[in-house]
């Protein structure tokens, strides 16, 4: 607790005014120690103003530069890279609807024509953009449907989404390409991890269909089983209900 000295005032006898003289001598020290501290501050920020100033115009010049990429080169590049994806996107949805000459419009796609640029270019002359992300998931799935299944995981890998749908595509995109090579462990993994990433009524008994069908070719009939049940539990109108009974069946019997 602080001591308040009045004015004027005389210490009742020796021992008081002994204890008031190393108050006032410990206050002194205190003073005296913050004023060292704060002449050494002083001299430090003054012997070291320069680096001080330098570190801070590289940080203010770093953050302005990276403001003025975004708004003079990324933004027209991002505009850029999604004017140029609307010529192969006409390509890919035409195989996507097509019964024949599905390879040749999926090779337009993939490779432009007539000075157009392809998903190929996209992806190599931007970069970084979405365009390119997008490009990588589209190139993905032609390649997937041309049956060109490793260059369709190599091009799906390169693609990454939080979107529900389509990022459990190219997750189950990614399944079916590995299952087509011989590879259902590797199948099962993208399988589970598509049906996972969001819960909705498109994607989420799709894949969990295909996670028991793989499941059951594993010899895996439990897990295959409880892939299943949560179809029929919680997807009831969905496609693959339809025929799940004969598939929980299949996973009973063989237990």
């Amino acid at each position: 607790m602080a001591t308040y000295k009045k004015r004027g005032f005389k210490p009742k006898n020796k021992l008081e005014g002994q204890k008031l003289d190393e108050h006032e001598s410990t206050t002194a020290e205190v003073f005296s120690t913050l004023d060292e501290s704060a002449s050494k501050t002083e001299e430090w920020v003054s012997k070291n103003q320069n680096y001080i100033l330098g570190f801070i115009g590289v940080v203010a010049i770093a953050v302005l530069g990276y403001l003025a990429y975004l708004q003079f080169i990324q933004k027209p590049k991002e505009a850029e890279a999604t004017n140029e994806l609307l010529y192969p996107q006409q390509y890919f949805e035409q195989a996507l609807n097509a019964n024949t000459a599905k390879d040749s419009l999926y090779n337009l796609a993939l490779n432009g024509a007539e000075g157009k640029y392809g998903y190929l270019d996209i992806i190599e002359e931007y970069p970084g953009t979405k365009a390119a992300n997008l490009a990588n998931y589209s190139a993905g799935m032609a390649y997937l449907d041309m049956n060109k299944y490793e260059d369709a995981i190599a091009y799906l890998e390169k693609f990454s989404s939080d979107d529900d749908i389509l990022g459990a595509l190219a997750k189950g995109g990614l399944g079916d390409a590995f299952m087509q090579l011989g590879q259902p462990k590797d199948a099962l993994g993208f399988y589970e991890s598509a049906y996972k990433h969001s819960e909705n009524d498109f994607t989420t008994p799709k894949f969990l269909y295909k996670s028991g069908v793989t499941a059951l070719e594993l010899k895996q009939n439990e897990k295959a089983l409880g892939y299943f049940q949560r179809i029929k539990d919680e997807f009831p109108t969905s496609n693959e209900a339809n025929t799940i009974d004969a598939f929980i069946g299949m996973a009973k019997s063989s237990k």
